[in-house]
């Protein structure tokens, strides 16, 4: 009897034993927020930043070829500048989220660079500072975000932290750009100048300094740590101005130009060495709006994780754990 019993003491305490150590592997080795499809959620809010190249698509600048298109084929890479970006994500879906972001970068553009006879002779260059503020939706094609175990046990695979992401995005935009053109060494505005007749009952209309554009692109993010991603994006911004290189319609008669503007201003109507274009003659292509990119290499810092991770906390005995 004293032997039934002695055995049976021993399965319960084994018993036990098995029920504690189930218990502390679940406490201190489960993966946060369980690894479940809501995932996404430590991430609804991320502040990011950005650095990289600007690309201009427009009269000036592009190919050496004429009747350009004002696409990636019309990259031009000599006239490539610098830019950034900064903003805030707010995610409320698995795929869908809303950004604000911010661009800022320099564009530019020259005849000079080109080989093609006829944009050579016309001799015209220009450089803009450009400020766009946009709202976009991004849709989440892919991702894979999981988080690895509190602890790391030797031996033990498959529990690394994931947090890539590929996604597409579109939205609307308000941008502010001011022309310049390369007069003497020096940059000159060319907006008050009127080098299209502006200001002229027959020449073109005046335009506004300020515009609307179409944000389209892809970009992808990959994790460094639990909160911080770095990634990349390029965007394609279609805008509805013709005038970003100051460049859109006719030439006009510098001589006019010059009489109200100056002489500054008549030179930069027409700064061919030839100066072999009439007034009435064609100075840009105004039936395609001009274009622009970037392309920015991102930092993403989450500013939810930590809130959501560090309401989890794990009590045993008199020591209190968060996570």
């Amino acid at each position: 009897m004293h032997q039934i019993k002695t055995t049976t003491t021993k399965a319960y305490l084994i018993g036990i034993l098995c029920f504690l150590s189930i218990g502390l592997q679940d406490t201190f080795a489960q993966p946060t927020n369980f690894n479940t499809s809501r995932n996404w959620a430590l991430n609804k809010k991320e502040f990011y930043f950005g650095l990289g190249p600007t690309q201009f698509l427009g009269d000036l600048g592009g190919q050496n070829r004429i009747g350009k298109d004002y696409s990636l084929r019309d990259i031009d890479f000599p006239s490539t500048s610098f830019g950034g970006q900064i903003g805030f994500r707010y995610r409320f879906h698995r795929f869908w989220a809303t950004t604000t972001n911010l661009n800022i970068g320099n564009f530019k553009g020259s005849d000079v660079l080109t080989s093609e006879p006829a944009r050579h002779n016309r001799n015209l260059t220009f450089k803009s500072l450009i400020v766009e503020l946009s709202q976009r939706i991004d849709f989440i094609i892919y991702s894979n975000e999981q988080v690895g175990r509190r602890y790391s046990v030797p031996g033990l695979r498959g529990f690394h932290n994931h947090n890539e992401q590929v996604y597409i995005f579109g939205g609307v935009g308000v941008f502010y750009y001011n022309p310049k053109g390369l007069y003497n060494g020096g940059w000159v505005p060319l907006r008050p100048l009127g080098t299209e007749g502006q200001g002229f009952a027959d020449g073109a209309k005046k335009y506004s300094p300020i515009s609307l554009s179409i944000p389209v692109g892809i970009g992808f993010k990959i994790g460094i740590s639990r909160t911080w991603r770095i990634g990349m994006e390029v965007s394609y911004h279609k805008t509805f101005t013709d005038y970003i290189d100051d460049v859109s319609g006719s030439y006009y008669s510098a001589g006019k130009i010059g009489a109200k503007n100056g002489p500054v201003a008549a030179y930069m109507s027409n700064p061919s060495p030839t100066s072999n274009y009439p007034a009435g003659s064609q100075r840009g292509d105004k039936t395609d709006k001009d274009a622009f990119f970037f392309v920015n290499v991102n930092f993403t810092k989450s500013l939810s994780y930590g809130n959501s991770v560090g309401k989890k906390s794990t009590h045993w005995g008199s020591v209190k754990a968060k996570f």
